[in-house]
């Protein structure tokens, strides 16, 4: 990116304080950090894409003006693309001696090439906080490079929270990914246990009462306006969008199946909306389950019209019997049931475990207990002309 590389002799000559910040990426978290840094005494310039001006920040129209001024660029942009992108535009006024400062949650091999690009001159610090923290200068920050580059930057640092020092950038890349994984994971228990209480018909606030004596309480206490729905003067803080895009890096990065990844991209809400809203989001509708209490009824009466209520008539059931592999049509699977309910059917239990809605299709597993025996179903669901209907079933009887 820079004709030449500084030397660890240069840093080392030019170990000051930086006295100008160009913070590029005014957005909610650009903001907070900009604003933080200039009520602290900084001399801050900022500069946004989108054009937006920061009522207590100095802005100006173009990035290369603000980064000219600057001995400090601190990025806060929403991935690694935008970062390329910003710092391809300024890369001709961008001086050897300028730390590069990044905040931006962006996948690991991302942090590396932007390391291997900028070299001892570039520290990666994703932050852990949101826009309250970052105003109160109370973030979490995972400071990766050179440890020259670092020291020069710790004060501005501390100006905006604590300091854990990271190996590489590439490392705390992935651990700001695995942090906000834990919080998708958050808002998404949070998401079931309003969905259970709304089945049981348990008033939400009396609900969120609760939620707060326990393990969840911290963020029901924080995001309780978007919770009960009264959060129209409530400025989103972190947003779905945001948190879905970073669970899409770490799937992609970890190469591991993640639901939170696909739990969050089909949310159907704003994606600009606060992430609290995701957990908001009614259940499944009964449309998706009829073929699956079906299937229950079929189960539980022994009567195989309700199995053919449940599943198309192409349907095929698949399984380990025996120790065999067998694959009967529905036809042949109804035959098996002799219109009459099983003589311990008072003893067995039947229940819907998850349903994944993805437009026209989804999936479902379900568990049952017939005496000693244990099932997982897992079903594949269509949405045809007449309704939600079971595609193929296929199941695991556990010994």
């Amino acid at each position: 990116m820079r004709l030449s590389q500084p030397t660890r002799c240069t840093i080392l000559a030019r170990m000051t304080t930086p006295h100008t910040i160009a913070v590029l990426g005014l957005g909610r978290m650009g903001d907070a950090m900009a604003t933080r840094l200039t009520a602290q005494g900084w001399n801050v310039v900022g500069w946004t894409r989108s054009g937006r001006t920061a009522g207590a920040v100095e802005t100006t129209a173009d990035p290369n003006e603000a980064v000219a001024k600057a001995d400090l660029v601190l990025l806060s942009l929403f991935d690694g693309p935008a970062c390329r992108q910003v710092l391809d535009e300024v890369r001709d006024v961008l001086r050897t001696d300028t730390i590069v400062l990044n905040t931006s949650t962006v996948a690991p091999a991302e942090a590396s090439k932007l390391a291997g690009r900028l070299g001892p001159s570039y520290v990666h610090a994703p932050v852990l906080g949101s826009v309250p923290a970052a105003a109160a200068g109370a973030l979490r920050i995972l400071a990766a490079g050179d440890h020259d580059a670092v020291d020069r930057v710790r004060p501005v640092l501390a100006t905006l929270g604590t300091v854990r020092r990271v190996d590489d950038a590439p490392t705390a890349a992935a651990l700001k990914l695995i942090a906000n994984h834990s919080l998708a994971g958050a808002v998404l228990a949070l998401r079931d246990s309003l969905r259970q209480a709304d089945a049981l018909g348990l008033p939400r606030g009396q609900v969120l009462d609760v939620l707060e004596l326990g393990r969840l309480g911290g963020l029901v206490t924080a995001k309780r306006p978007f919770l009960t729905g009264e959060s129209a003067a409530v400025t989103a803080e972190f947003t779905i969008g945001a948190l879905a895009k970073d669970m899409a890096l770490l799937a992609a990065a970890s190469n591991t199946p993640l639901r939170s990844a696909a739990g969050l991209a089909g949310t159907p809400a704003d994606p600009e909306a606060d992430i609290a809203v995701a957990a908001t989001v009614p259940a499944v509708a009964d449309a998706v389950l009829e073929p699956l209490r079906a299937y229950m009824r079929g189960h539980a009466t022994g009567d195989p019209s309700h199995l053919r209520q449940a599943f198309l008539p192409t349907a095929h059931i698949e399984g380990i019997r025996d120790g065999v592999f067998v694959s009967w049509r529905l036809d042949e699977y109804c035959a098996l049931f002799p219109g009459r309910p099983a003589p311990d059917e008072p003893a067995r239990s039947r229940r819907i475990d998850a349903v994944d809605v993805h437009g026209t299709v989804a999936t479902a597993t379900m568990t049952l207990r017939h005496g000693v025996d244990l099932f997982t179903d897992i079903f594949l669901l269509v949405r045809a002309d007449d309704g939600w209907r079971i595609a193929n079933k296929a199941y695991h009887r556990h010994s």
